[in-house]
């Protein structure tokens, strides 16, 4: 579609755009035409593309950055409210967000859909095919990344005074492509134009150090020089709160090496690459998420991403806080933690102990008594795991080299914890080194991140009840011991705006007309009020409908990105997270193979007395996680034989769901019937996609792992497939495997027998089934007990066949699993995060939205 010019005006050109619609300014517009006019402005006078073009993609733009110029008018209100009105701060540290698409986001927050709708439709577009022009912005993995990118949500609804410090990923983790070989993983494009959201802070740019040497001062104090120092320069995302004039920042660093750091005469003398090298090696910082740590620059290159995140946060941070207190006669650094809260997101920003530590010393001249009184009071920490391999170790010596000042003072803390152990605890000396945060194995010296967050941290989280029991009974008890008030549980949530208003509209509007209130989208607690209805005919005719139009939604989906054909009629099993053994995708489709093998077996009639199902699983293996990559091949070589089965595929379909991010979780959890969360008990944290789920009146079937337990006990426990053995169990299980007490379930071993067979092609998948295995031994023994709770998951998987039978039954589970997940929601969660860690309080924006 082409764009038509205006002069004064009037039209000079008719090129198929509404000539009716001037292209005027108007950045606060409401009325329809008025935001026609605005975005048609856009087109024209911030123009990305040739003129006289105005197709999905332009359109796109356009309508991005009319919606932003509202945003920035109440981001700029925000912001001068919170410099006038000085209240306490959180600042949110994360190596990781996934915030999804942001346009049909802030038109909902802002409560201007239907405006824009309407104006769209008068520049010949649909809002909905405009969204769909948006890539997701690639600053994240899994549940971490989204659990921060729902904070901030939370964070700016409530009117709470935050900030959220990222980096800004020009390739983000990986864009996942799926071919016979199975999943290749390739760089991820979202910044191959520009984000229409960011604005970059020119005059916001802080000096980042690393290698060099300290130098022991003439008065005593320490100093880090020489090395090599890049820029972090901010760019800044704006997150509106719902319904509010709150709009808060999520701030991400970019590194650039500066003008002076390119050697002209390098360049002149053909030494291109030379000439350039410190520019090479910023870029490097900010490339991908999580780059590949097994080699020694490798490692290096994540320590740097990391410290990198810590230093331009902390130097921004203190930065603020003396710009207020410099309106002062002079900087009361005992009021820092009163006015700042940092909260670290897992270990990942640990470094911003140390680093804060340094810059209230080396920079402000504090003592070091000082500098731990404050930097203990402001920064607490959340742990999201209890894996072994995810709990941060970095080695000492690659510290020494890449940051030796913050060596010097995790060693001086490191002394001092000890010191404090021996007088105050001396029965806890035979832990010490367990305790400690530097262990100085001399085969492998590291320092321990999550001691060194421990140790240094006021507060100490975990993300649902069980995980947080877990962390004071095992992995921190000695810790608790010694301060027993420093660790608390903080059950994760979601943000109720995106994972049901906006991404399940249908279901939205029939949950508001029979409440008769839509104020359920900021208080979750009022679900509850739909078990009354539970039993109403009508009302399950309307659920069952708008969950329907879900399913139909997502099978048009599932044949765009695959080409195969799934029937909406049947039950639709979903299982999409971070491909990983402990969340056992491999135990969902040994289930598969198994239900495929008697399906075959049986007589046409009997197959059709089964319930029909259509199973998708989708997630990202790591690059280099072996077995989880096979898993993924699995999955797609019995997708390929199933589907192409004319016996089988009118009951059974398997598909893989290619590249799964938030846009693609926003349709998959509306059309989701049944859901698995079946990870081994004790080992998933939280959870948050159950949570997602649930909302969404689908069912779970699941362990008592995470926040697992929590939904059941909210939902009701007669509407939650439980199955597999309890955390508590599962220790003792383990050595009973080690001792050759397991005794494999017969429908366990005729599953593995039939992959085995080369039933699902010629691939070798021996090294995955033999990981289900032996009895111990790295690889094998099946550590997370896929075997022992086989017979259980099938047991369970029956009661889902026979309750699916039953639509009455079923719907009124659905119902009730809808009006139980009020706790969920991360407004509840961050309120807790509010009053009982990080003391702040709200601080509204006067006036209503302009």
């Amino acid at each position: 579609m082409a764009l038509t010019v205006e002069t004064n005006g009037r039209a000079t050109v008719d090129t198929g755009l509404p000539s009716k619609v001037p292209a005027i300014a108007h950045p606060l517009a409401e009325d329809p035409t008025e935001i026609a006019s605005n975005i048609k402005y856009h087109a024209l006078y911030s123009p990305h593309f040739s003129p006289f073009k105005f197709d999905l993609e332009q359109a796109y733009y356009a309508t991005a950055e009319s919606v932003r110029d509202r945003l920035i008018q109440q981001w700029n209100d925000t912001y001068r409210h919170y410099h006038k009105t000085n209240p306490k701060q959180t600042y949110y540290l994360s190596m990781e967000y996934l915030q999804g698409r942001a346009l049909t986001n802030a038109v909902g927050n802002l409560d201007i859909q239907d405006a824009y709708a309407d104006a769209l439709k008068q520049l010949g577009h649909e809002l909905e095919d405009i969204v769909e022009q948006e890539k997701d912005a690639a600053l994240g993995n899994g549940g971490l990344g989204r659990l921060a990118s729902c904070f901030l949500d939370s964070m700016a609804t409530l009117n709470l005074p935050a900030w959220g410090y990222g980096l800004r990923y020009r390739y983000g983790l990986f864009k996942q492509r799926i071919t016979k070989a199975g999943q290749e993983e390739i760089a991820e494009d979202w910044l191959e134009k520009f984000s229409p959201w960011e604005v970059v802070r020119h005059d916001v740019v802080y000096p980042i150090k690393f290698f060099g040497h300290v130098e022991v001062l003439p008065s005593g104090s320490r100093k880090w020089v020489g090395g090599e120092v890049m820029k972090a320069v901010a760019y800044d995302v704006p997150i509106p709160g719902y319904k509010t004039r709150n709009t808060n920042s999520l701030r991400l660093w970019e590194a650039k090496a500066s003008t002076e750091d390119f050697n002209l005469f390098q360049f002149n003398d053909g030494q291109y690459e030379s000439s350039a090298q410190l520019h090479s090696r910023a870029q490097q910082i900010c490339a991908v998420l999580y780059p590949g740590d097994a080699t020694e620059d490798g490692k290096l290159l994540r320590l740097k991403q990391q410290f990198f995140l810590c230093s331009a946060s902390l130097q921004d941070i203190i930065s603020r806080f003396k710009e207020r207190e410099n309106e002062k006669s002079e900087i009361q650094w005992s009021e820092f933690p009163a006015k700042v809260a940092v909260q670290l997101n897992d270990t990942h920003p640990t470094l911003a102990i140390p680093e804060l530590m340094r810059l209230l010393m080396d920079d402000e001249g504090l003592g070091w008594d000082e500098s731990w009184d404050i930097t203990t009071r402001t920064i607490a920490y959340t742990n999201h795991t209890v894996l072994p391999e995810a709990l941060e170790k970095w080695s000492q010596a690659v510290m020494w080299k890449l940051l030796p000042r913050h060596m010097e003072i995790i060693t001086e803390i490191d002394k001092r914890f000890i010191a404090m152990i021996n007088s105050t605890k001396p029965d806890l000396e035979g832990n010490l080194p367990a305790l400690r945060i530097l262990d100085d194995n001399p085969q492998k010296a590291v320092v321990r991140m999550a001691n060194l967050c421990v140790v240094s941290s006021h507060t100490v989280n975990g993300v649902a009840q069980l995980h947080s029991d877990i962390l004071k009974a095992e992995l921190f008890s000695d810790y608790v011991s010694i301060w027993p008030a420093k660790f608390q549980n903080k059950t994760n949530g979601i943000t109720p705006r995106r994972w049901l208003r906006f991404c399940n509209p249908d279901l939205s509007q029939i949950i508001s007309k029979w409440l008769k209130t839509d104020q359920w989208v900021t208080n979750l607690d009022l679900l509850t009020n739909l078990r009354q209805f539970a039993d109403n005919a009508d009302f399950h005719a309307e659920w069952e409908s708008a969950k329907f139009a879900s399913k139909e939604r997502l099978a048009q989906y599932v044949l765009q990105v695959t080409g195969v054909s799934i029937d909406p009629n049947t039950l639709f099993d979903i299982q999409v997270k971070r491909i990983h053994e402990y969340k056992r995708q491999l135990l969902n489709i040994l289930g598969v193979v198994y239900r495929y093998k008697k399906l075959k077996a049986m007589k046409p009639e009997d197959r059709k007395n089964t319930t029909s199902r259509t199973i998708m699983i989708g997630g990202k293996a790591f690059a280099t996680y072996t077995n989880a990559k096979r898993i993924v091949k699995l999955v797609n070589d019995v997708g390929a034989v199933v589907n192409t089965d004319p016996e089988v595929n009118s009951f059974l379909k398997v598909v893989f769901v290619p590249n799964y991010n938030v846009s693609v979780a926003e349709i998959l959890i509306p059309g989701s019937e049944l859901s698995q969360h079946i990870s081994t008990a004790g080992m998933e944290a939280s959870g948050t996609s159950n949570m997602k789920f649930a909302l969404n009146g689908c069912l779970i079937i699941g362990t008592l792992d995470g926040a697992n337990v929590e939904i059941r006990e909210e939902i009701g426990e007669t509407n939650f497939f439980l199955f597999g053995a309890t955390a508590d169990e599962v220790p003792g299980l383990r050595k009973d495997r080690e001792k050759g007490l397991f005794k494999p379930d017969p429908r366990f071993e005729e599953a593995k027998q039939f992959i085995r067979s080369g039933a699902f092609g010629s691939y070798d998948y021996n090294p995955l089934l033999e990981s289900l295995e032996g009895n111990s031994g790295y690889g094998r023994g099946d550590y997370f007990l896929v075997g022992h709770d086989f017979p259980s998951y099938m047991d369970a998987q029956e009661k889902v066949d026979e309750a699916y039978k039953d639509r009455k039954r079923w719907i009124k589970m659905s119902i009730l699993s809808t009006a139980g997940s009020g706790k969920f929601s991360s407004d509840r969660t961050i309120s807790q995060y509010a009053t009982e860690i990080w003391n702040i309080k709200e601080c509204p924006c006067p006036g209503s939205v302009a």
